[in-house]
């Protein structure tokens, strides 16, 4: 630990460079050969298949009896590639892709903790900012691969089944191809941004814990106590200030024109959570005693 201390005070042995400590490209390398990635970028790339089996070989949407929002995207879904690549954002967006971001950055430390190899990656010796801010930023893209594989691979299939078909919306007319396009790229970059919230608060339990799992499921969890808290209209002006209270705002990119007071405070809100808690899980990191 002395000697962690002395090169990071700048009496380093000759040629060390903290800035050649954990290449990022090393760290993707070593994220992208662990099962979680493979599972988790590969379900991705499986659910839009599964729907589209479930569409096909399931019963018609005229049976169910349901109503509300959701049947009607389930109508919606197999009109064009668009609405089918909407419908599968849709039915992710609350709580798989939740899971699929804490898994990628609750895990990227606590594991490191875990294994016991957390404090030989410090012995190297790689800075401890350093080595949060690789393993951040190799969650966060991760958790973008993620989410654009589920869009893009949706929006595949769903063209190649259904075709190339305007998007339809619920609350307005019918979108051309082209524009409905861009609002589903518009959908996809705020969901990216919400998730920014899970992010942050996952990488924090991942500082603050030994377990993985506690990392994920606390954030899994904690994401979930939100969006029921949310949904109690007596806390008044309190659900404002809710993680997960703007996280449904996306719909407003289907309205004609579209509504987007609403995503620039879900976007400034998610970004100033997300900050709060990665400050918060630098300062812990670089304060605290690695045993593990």
């Amino acid at each position: 630990m002395n000697d962690r201390r002395t090169v990071e005070r700048g009496n380093s042995a000759t040629g060390y460079r903290p800035s050649a400590t954990l290449p990022i490209w090393a760290e993707v390398r070593r994220q992208a050969s662990r099962r979680r990635t493979q599972l988790a970028l590969g379900f991705m790339a499986l659910l839009p298949l599964i729907v589209l089996v479930a569409f096909e070989f399931g019963g018609s949407s005229d049976d169910d009896n349901g109503g509300g929002q959701f049947s009607s995207l389930v109508d919606l879904a197999t009109s064009g590639g668009l609405n089918f690549a909407l419908f599968c954002v849709f039915v992710s967006a609350s709580f798989l892709l939740v899971v699929v971001v804490a898994l990628f950055c609750g895990d990227t430390v606590a594991s490191e903790a875990s294994w016991g190899s957390l404090r030989y990656l410090l012995a190297i010796p790689v800075p401890r900012a350093r080595l949060l801010a690789v393993k951040l930023g190799v969650a966060l893209a991760y958790s973008l691969v993620a989410l654009l594989t589920l869009g893009g691979v949706a929006l595949l299939v769903g063209t190649l089944r259904y075709g190339w078909h305007p998007l339809g919306s619920t609350i307005a007319a019918e979108i051309p191809p082209g524009e409905g396009l861009l609002r589903l790229l518009g959908i996809l970059g705020y969901l990216a941004v919400i998730l920014l919230i899970v992010a942050g608060l996952a990488f924090l339990l991942s500082v603050l814990t030994d377990a993985a799992l506690g990392a994920v499921g606390g954030a899994v969890l904690l994401w979930i106590l939100s969006s029921i808290l949310d949904q109690i209209e007596a806390l008044g002006v309190i659900r404002d200030f809710l993680p997960t209270h703007y996280s449904d705002a996306w719909l407003g990119l289907l309205s004609t024109p579209t509504q987007t007071d609403d995503m620039v405070r879900g976007a400034i809100a998610a970004v100033a959570y997300a900050t709060i808690f990665w400050s918060l899980a630098f300062w812990r990191f670089t304060r605290k005693d690695i045993t593990s």
